[in-house]
């Protein structure tokens, strides 16, 4: 085996480091993947540009990445549905203990959760990396190592359209055209929307929006107020839509998510912005407006490896950047800057294919 397993190394507030680390060696209930396809997420962007994301403070060295696919070289001793040359999808969050958020399915609100590159726990931006064998989902052979990477912010997606209750045709308005506006719009579609219009300030991200499949899009205004935004989307569809799904964070799309919902309908908020927002609660209160939570996911990687595998879901032109894992420094500044749509950094010399 290689022995060499460089690692992306976040050491303090902007500073990142490529640096060689040891490989690790597999519990009983682990296996040891080499690493293949591995994206970076906001999140990734946020940790090095601040040092932190809320109570999440780096407080030593941390790897990186948590969106990520590779292949089995090891099995611990315990390990029996997974053999090594095996092709898996990394699900990056497994519960540390059976407890009552583990046994009654939601355990994403575990609060001693393991989680990939969520200080104090490295992620697998690196050669290789060990990870709990009961969390890595094996992939079809027509599903690719970037597809089982993108299973993880598709799972944002998947997690938010089961929390809003996207079904046979429900009208849904998805804010912003990231990353995760943009994989709740391929879930959304999935699962039985009839008509998805999505808004942003990108005409670039909406453009690729309409190529995924949205039906209608709407270009923010800055200067636009969220009752007026309300009022257009509400014109463009012809009524207002019944599920909200806001992925921006931003607290003027919360207010408009909340004023552009139908009475008795559903906003879920994805997006985290400030601690604090002011949003027209009153307003939800008397029309029956349902805000909910979304934390992560749980449970959806099955799902989404067979809504890959059965081409239902077509998740590659969310890729737009590739960089091989040397170039690292320069793949996390083209995220930074907004390029593109999702950077995809390739861990395997050997094997820099999709």
């Amino acid at each position: 085996m290689d022995q060499e397993n460089l690692s992306v190394v976040l050491h303090a507030k902007g500073d990142l480091r490529l640096e060689n680390r040891p490989v690790p060696e597999p519990g009983p209930n682990e296996v040891l993947l080499q690493m293949h396809s591995v994206g970076i997420c906001g999140s990734d962007v946020h940790y090095w540009q601040f040092g932190r994301i809320g109570d999440f403070v780096l407080k030593k060295p941390m790897v990186l990445g948590h969106e990520a696919a590779g292949r089995v070289v090891k099995v611990g001793s315990a390990v029996t549905h997974l053999k090594a040359g095996d092709r898996v999808a990394i699900e990056p969050g497994v519960p540390r203990e059976m407890d009552e958020f583990f046994k009654n399915g939601r355990y994403n609100l575990s609060p001693t959760i393991f989680f990939c590159a969520t200080p104090p726990d490295d992620g697998n931006l690196c050669r290789y990396y060990k990870h709990n064998a009961n969390f890595c989902y094996k992939l079809p052979d027509n599903v690719t190592f970037e597809e089982g990477a993108l299973i993880e912010p598709l799972s944002v997606g998947i997690h938010a359209c089961c929390r809003a209750g996207v079904t046979l045709g429900s009208t849904v308005l998805i804010c912003g055209a990231g990353p995760i506006g943009l994989v709740s719009l391929l879930v959304a579609k999935a699962m039985g929307a009839s008509q998805v219009i999505i808004t942003d300030l990108s005409a670039e991200r909406l453009a690729m929006a309409k190529e995924l499949g949205a039906d209608l899009q709407l270009t923010v205004m800055t200067e636009d107020g969220a009752q007026q935004l309300a009022k257009k989307v509400q014109d463009m569809l012809g009524a207002q839509p019944q599920i909200t799904i806001e992925c921006t964070g931003a607290e003027s799309c919360i207010q408009t998510a909340i004023y552009a919902t139908r009475s008795g309908g559903v906003v879920v908020l994805v997006g985290l912005g400030a601690v604090m927002a002011t949003v027209p609660l009153v307003n939800a209160a008397v029309r029956e407006v349902d805000i909910r939570g979304v934390f992560r996911y749980c449970n959806t990687w099955p799902m989404a490896i067979a809504m890959l595998a059965s081409g239902k879901v077509n998740v590659k032109p969310l890729v737009t950047h590739r960089f091989p894992l040397e170039q690292a420094v320069q793949a996390f500044e083209t995220t930074r800057q907004g390029l593109g749509i999702k950077v995809m950094l390739k861990c395997d010399k050997n094997d820099q294919n999709p």
